[in-house]
Order: structure tokens, then sequence, then C-alpha cells
């Protein structure tokens, strides 16, 4: 629905840790790329949710280490006060 705000529940099952190395990070929004033949996917840092498409667009921080589904982003970008650069 347009123009709904959703809550995240702080006991939501996706949270973990995360907000030891995600809080406030910088994020870019990018195609997923190889890394090498044997290093094709990367894992949603939230859900979990395999990132291997180059052609459906990510989030990931700036060393492109940690990544987050299209779907986690917009679900804790408010709480984890991201910036997209």
């Amino acid at each position: 629905m347009k123009g709904t705000i959703i809550m995240i529940n702080q006991n939501d099952w996706r949270l973990t840790n995360q907000r030891n190395y995600l809080f406030e990070k910088q994020l870019k929004h990018v195609y997923f790329q190889k890394h090498s033949e044997s290093w094709d996917h990367e894992h949603c840092e939230f859900c979990n949710e395999t990132i291997c498409d180059d052609k459906k667009m990510e989030y990931c921080t700036i060393d492109n280490y940690h990544w987050i589904c299209e779907n986690c982003f917009n679900d804790f970008k408010d709480m984890f006060k991201w910036t997209v650069v």
C-alpha cells in the first residue's frame, strides 16, 4: 500500500547482532558481480537470501563485504540509519 509505514518489531527473527557492524553504515546499491568462479554468491545479512543475480540491484557495504537484499534494506533502513552513496 502506498504511504503505509511498516514498523519492524525489535524481536524480528532476522535481527541478530547486525547492529554491531551495520549501524549507520554507508551502503551502495549495485548489481552483484562474481568474485571468482568458486565465489559466485553472497547472502543477505538479515534473511540469508542468496544474492547472485547480476540483473537485480542489491545493497552492500562500501567494501563489498556485507550484503543486504532489497526487502531487508527497505525493512531496516530507518532502524539502522543507512546512507546510500
